[in-house]
């Protein structure tokens, strides 16, 4: 078992609709230039929007966003009811309060198995100094803990 971070990948479609999904892919890929990776399963409903959309946001969610993340993993809900928001620089909305941002472009993407890797080039990152990570890990959420 691996403990992970807990994100929400936002981005604005082409008719101007928000869409955003809880993800745990999360990844760092290079520093130079800075790049960033999260995974989708091609079976998503949101797949379209972030195969076609030129940017996307990568929002960390802080140990207080536990309800956020189950309110963007869930279906059949309106996932952006009562969400605090703002556009980034591409429009992607950036969740209030998250632990960090990263604004990317969507650079590449590949298909493997049954997900598709997408791989951003970060544009603008912010994080909130102070914000404790939300983690998740054996089906459940937790924060940090010094050893």
């Amino acid at each position: 078992m691996f403990a992970t971070g807990v994100t929400v990948v936002t981005a604005r479609g082409t008719d101007g609709q928000w869409v955003g999904l809880t993800a745990n892919s999360f990844n760092s890929v290079s520093m130079d230039p800075p790049l960033v990776l999260w995974s989708l399963a091609l079976a998503s409903a949101s797949l379209p929007v972030f195969a076609k959309g030129a940017h996307y946001a990568i929002n960390v969610l802080a140990s207080d966003q536990v309800a956020l993340a189950e309110q963007f993993a869930a279906r059949g809900i309106d996932r952006w009811a009562g969400v605090e928001h703002q556009p980034g620089i591409s429009g992607a909305p950036l969740l209030a309060g998250a632990a960090a941002t990263f604004e990317c472009f969507n650079r590449s993407r590949y298909e493997e198995g049954d997900h598709v890797i997408f791989v951003g080039e970060v544009e603008r990152c912010n994080h909130r100094a102070g914000a404790s990570p939300l983690l998740y890990h054996g089906g459940r959420f937790y924060t940090e803990h010094p050893l």
